[in-house]
């Protein structure tokens, strides 16, 4: 039986191709879109999942809510020195609008009518989740499984020296959700899952754009402005934890190593704000985070992906 989704996304490149996955994966069941200030401008993220619900030829066939469009008590940062508008600049044709409902009510009443059964994917800020646990304590119980794409387990970051992009954004909603006692929680970490097993260099890239589908020309052009950011940061090629996150949630045969840890946010630091802390000697330890995870087969999976025709 698929296996019901949210994916909760600020979507630009990587976050397009994750939600790829959940379209096009006999395995999901993608039950909604949730947008949360992230990477681009609210308004870009939004047409850039439409965009992504058009080449995947499903326009207008998962309802899109918008969720918050600031951190909790933070400005908004934005990564578009990463990614550009998220898409190459690229535009969808239809004209698609999203749903009325809030993105925090759709994540609380999906969770509810799918209790035990849901997946929530976040690779965006935690916005979204964690004004879904303060708005109904049910939430966290309803919820199967959360997957988060955010942190660091080694300490070194993608946007200052110590913090991952995603919690660093909103540190205390990450805060909040890590606290509110969800049963199964797996965080696919900056480092070192990302860097060592995810990235698609020069020669995975032209394997892509050698497909010459409507999906692969899609990658191709959105992924340029982050495999061109990844390349000059020394990063050899652009990197796919957001993919990563959701194709776990339906697989997790991909994971070779795996930690359980209890997990901590850096608030007030000068010098280390929206750090994450992975303590492996707990006694309670909550989370899972993959250490090491079967990069050669993951590549593999997203480009059979996008050769869909």
């Amino acid at each position: 039986m698929p296996t019901p989704l949210v994916v909760d996304t600020d979507t630009a490149a990587d976050d397009c191709f994750a939600l790829l996955i959940a379209l096009l994966d006999p395995r999901a069941d993608l039950r909604a879109i949730t947008m949360v200030a992230g990477n681009v401008g609210f308004e870009q993220q939004v047409e850039n999942a439409f965009l992504t619900l058009e080449v995947a030829g499903r326009p207008g066939g998962v309802p899109v809510h918008l969720g918050a469009r600031t951190p909790l008590v933070r400005p908004w940062v934005s990564a578009e020195d990463v990614h550009g508008d998220g898409v190459g600049g690229q535009r969808r044709t239809g004209t698609h609008t999203p749903a009325d409902e809030h993105a925090v009510d759709a994540l609380v009443r999906l969770a509810a009518e799918h209790a035990g059964r849901l997946t929530v994917v976040a690779i965006g800020p935690l916005t979204n989740i964690a004004l879904a646990v303060r708005r109904d304590p049910a939430f966290v119980t309803n919820v199967a499984e959360l997957v988060i794409m955010g942190g660091s387990i080694n300490g070194a970051g993608n946007i200052t020296p110590a913090a991952e992009y995603n919690v660093y954004v909103d540190p205390e909603a990450a805060d909040v959700v890590l606290r509110a006692g969800f049963a199964r929680v797996r965080m696919v970490t900056w480092d070192p899952v990302t860097l060592q097993g995810t990235v698609f260099g020069p020669e995975r890239i032209a394997q892509i754009d050698a497909l010459g589908t409507t999906l692969s020309r899609f990658f191709v052009r959105a992924n340029q402005a982050t495999y061109d950011f990844d390349v000059a940061d020394g990063i050899p090629g652009s990197t796919h934890p957001d993919s990563l996150s959701v194709l776990l949630a339906l697989d997790d045969s991909y994971v070779l190593d795996e930690g359980e840890y209890a997990v901590a946010v850096e608030l007030r630091g000068e010098h280390t704000a929206g750090a994450t802390v992975f303590d492996a000697r707990a006694a309670h330890r909550p989370v899972r985070a993959p250490r090491a995870v079967d990069g050669e087969r993951f590549f593999t999976y997203v480009r059979d992906l996008l050769a869909t025709r």
